[in-house]
C-alpha cells in the first residue's frame, strides 16, 4: 500500500472519527432530551387524568320532545371547553388537558339509554345547558353500565368498529337542516334520521347490548401544515375552495361563471360547515352477546347500515373503519389476533379513551350542528317501543343551578 493509500485512510478515519464525536456531543444529547420531553409529557398528563373523577349521566325524556335538534346544537355548543391548558406551565407542568365527553346511545337488551359521560367537575354545566333547552328532561347520575363486562371467547361474543368521514373532514355529511327538521315541521311530517338508529336499538333481544359512543372535545389550532405550521381545519378548507375554484378559472380569470350547480352548492356547504364550532370527534359502536348463541351476524350488518342516512354521494358520510374482523381465515390463525382486538375495542370503550396518552389515534372533525344530527332526543316520530319515556314532568329544573 503506497502512502498516499495510507494519509487517505487515515483521513477517512479522523472524519468518521468527528461524526461519531458530533453525535456524542451535540445529536444524543439532543434527541435523549426529545424522548425525555415526550415521555414527561405523557407522564404528566397520565398523572392529570388519573386525577379526575368521571360520572355518567343519564337522560330520561319526556313523552312529548317538540323541540327540533336545533336546542340539541346550543346545548352541544355550550360543550366547546377550551380551558384547561391555556399556559405552558398548565399544559406541560401541570399536565393539564381539555375537557372531552362522551354522548353515547345504547341498548341493554332492547331498552334504549342516552348518556353522557363527563368530568365531574363539569357535571353542573352540563345540567344547567340541558335544562335551558329541555327543561321536561330528567337527568341522573347512574352507575356504568359497562363495569363488570369484558370479553372471553368462550362465554360470550362481540363485533366491534370505528365510524370515519369517507372524505375530508370539511365536507359535511347530511345534517338534520338537509331533513327539514330546523323548520319545526309538524310531528306527521318529520322525517328524522336518527330513528334509524334507535329502531336498531330497540330491535335488541335478551342477553343482547349494542353501545355507541361519539367522543368529543374542543377543536382546537393542532393540524400540521406544510406552510403555516399548527391550523385548523379552516386552514384546509380554504385551500380545497381555493383549489377548485382555479381548477374553473378561464382565460378571463373568471371561475364562478364556469362552475356547475353541483360545484357552487359543494364550496357553499364547505364554507358553512367550518363556520360553526368544530370538535375533534371520534365514533366507536360495539354490538355484544352476553351469550355466544344469541349472537345474531343481522345485527351487525344492521349497525353499518343505520348510519347511511348521513351519506351524501356529493358531499360526505360515514364508513366503518378498525372493524373486530378479518377478510381472510389465513389473516389470522386460531383467532389470536382477533381476539386481541376484541379485548382492546372493548377496553378503550370503557376507558373512553381516544384523547390521551396510550390511546392516542386519528380522530376527524364535525360541527357542532353534524353532532346534533346524529345525537339528539326524538320526538313522537320515534315509534320504538323499548324506548322508555317518563310519563310526566316531575319537578322543575333545581333554581339553584349556577348560570
Amino acid at each position: 500500500m503506497s502512502e498516499e493509500s495510507g494519509m487517505m485512510i487515515v483521513d477517512l478515519l479522523v472524519q468518521i472519527f468527528y461524526v461519531l464525536y458530533f453525535l456524542l456531543i451535540i445529536a444524543i444529547p439532543f434527541l435523549l432530551g426529545y424522548f425525555f420531553w415526550k415521555a414527561w409529557v405523557k407522564y404528566v398528563r397520565t398523572v392529570f387524568l388519573i386525577a379526575q373523577e368521571h360520572v355518567l349521566l343519564e337522560f330520561r325524556l319526556p313523552k312529548e320532545i317538540t323541540k327540533s335538534p336545533v336546542a340539541m346544537e346550543v346545548f352541544l355548543t355550550s360543550l366547546h371547553q377550551t380551558a384547561g391548558e391555556g399556559n405552558f406551565w398548565d399544559k406541560y407542568w401541570k399536565g393539564g388537558m381539555r375537557a372531552w365527553f362522551s354522548l353515547e346511545l345504547v341498548s341493554l337488551e332492547g331498552q334504549v339509554h342516552f348518556f353522557v359521560w363527563t368530568r365531574k367537575s363539569m357535571k353542573k354545566i352540563i345540567e344547567t345547558q340541558l335544562y335551558s333547552q329541555y327543561p321536561d328532561v330528567e337527568i341522573t347520575e347512574v352507575d356504568d353500565y359497562t363495569n363488570g363486562m369484558s370479553f372471553s371467547p368462550e362465554v360470550n361474543n362481540l363485533w366491534g368498529c370505528r365510524f370515519v368521514k369517507i372524505k375530508d373532514s370539511f365536507y359535511p355529511i347530511k345534517t338534520y337542516v338537509d331533513y327539514g327538521l330546523d323548520k319545526d315541521p309538524k310531528e306527521e311530517f318529520k322525517i328524522d334520521p336518527i330513528t334509524p338508529m334507535l329502531e336498531l336499538l330497540g330491535s335488541l333481544g335478551k342477553n343482547e347490548q349494542m353501545w355507541i359512543q361519539i367522543l368529543i372535545r374542543a377543536h382546537k389550532k393542532e393540524l400540521k401544515s406544510a406552510d403555516k405550521g399548527m391550523v385548523d381545519w379552516t386552514h384546509f378548507a380554504k385551500e380545497e375552495i381555493k383549489a377548485k375554484m382555479e381548477r374553473n378559472k378561464g382565460d378571463d380569470g373568471k371561475s364562478a361563471e364556469r362552475m356547475t350547480k353541483g360545484e357552487r352548492s359543494g364550496i357553499e356547504a364547505i364554507e358553512k360547515t367550518v363556520s360553526k364550532f368544530a370538535f375533534d370527534t371520534a365514533i366507536r359502536a360495539i354490538y355484544i352477546a352476553d351469550k355466544k348463541d344469541a349472537f345474531n351476524k343481522a345485527n351487525v350488518a344492521g349497525l353499518t347500515g343505520s348510519v347511511r342516512q348521513y351519506n351524501s354521494n356529493d358531499l360526505n358520510g360515514f364508513k366503518p373503519t378498525k372493524t373486530t374482523s378479518f377478510d381472510y381465515p389465513w389473516e389470522d390463525f386460531m383467532n389470536f389476533r382477533l381476539n386481541r382486538k376484541k379485548e382492546e375495542i372493548i377496553d378503550m370503550y370503557k376507558k373512553r379513551a381516544f384523547f390521551k396518552p396510550v390511546y392516542d389515534n386519528e380522530h376527524f372533525i364535525m360541527n357542532v350542528e353534524e353532532l346534533a344530527t346524529i345525537y339528539h332526543f326524538p320526538g313522537r316520530v320515534a315509534k320504538t317501543p323499548n324506548f322508555a319515556r317518563i310519563p310526566s314532568k316531575k319537578s322543575d329544573a333545581p333554581s339553584n343551578l349556577p348560570i
